[in-house]
């Protein structure tokens, strides 16, 4: 018998008001995009995917995060996309500070010398998605940009539900 494994993640998620504020962009672009509007609890932006990893290595996802040292930054939401290879609309940031680069670099690192799963493939940009199977449109509403207070990330498990895909934190870890 196979042994049973999770979907997971390393992710920032943002507090009750950030994410109550990119609730409201994607609400006001599911108006002009259609689309699948991703639900507020499961608004984030990941740092590093891992896939399907079996239940008894999770724990050394755990000691390899707890041995990394990180400050903690702002990040600016200033910005919004569409993707239409994948029809995703997107808020991000036009710029973001070296720490948040540090952060997905070392995360990253640990993972490999931990012996774990990372997908590397493409580069790190810093994006919440905001809708699903969305459709292409002249423009995208504007918003006032959002301030990201960052003081920790995530290990977090997905999951097929009724509408979309399902998000649980595992665990997490402070930037201090």
């Amino acid at each position: 018998m196979a042994e049973a494994s999770q979907r997971v993640f390393l992710a920032l998620w943002p507090g009750a008001e950030v994410a109550g504020r990119l609730q409201h962009i994607a609400l006001e672009a599911e108006k002009r995009c259609g689309g699948r509007c991703m639900r507020r609890d499961t608004l984030h932006i990941t740092l590093a995917f891992l896939g399907e990893v079996a239940e008894s290595r999770l724990p050394l996802i755990g000691e390899a995060m707890a041995s990394l040292q990180a400050g903690r930054f702002r990040l600016r939401i200033d910005t919004s996309g569409y993707w239409a290879h994948n029809h995703i609309v997107w808020a991000g940031c036009r710029a973001w500070p070296a720490q948040l680069d540090a952060l997905v670099g070392d995360i990253r690192c640990a993972l490999a010398d931990a012996g774990l799963p990372v997908a590397t493939e493409n580069a790190f940009f810093p994006h919440v998605t905001l809708l699903r199977k969305a459709q292409a449109v002249a423009a995208l509403p504007e918003f006032e940009s959002i301030d990201w207070p960052v003081d920790a990330w995530v290990l977090a498990a997905s999951s097929p539900a009724s509408d979309g895909v399902g998000y649980r934190r595992l665990t997490g870890w402070p930037l201090t």
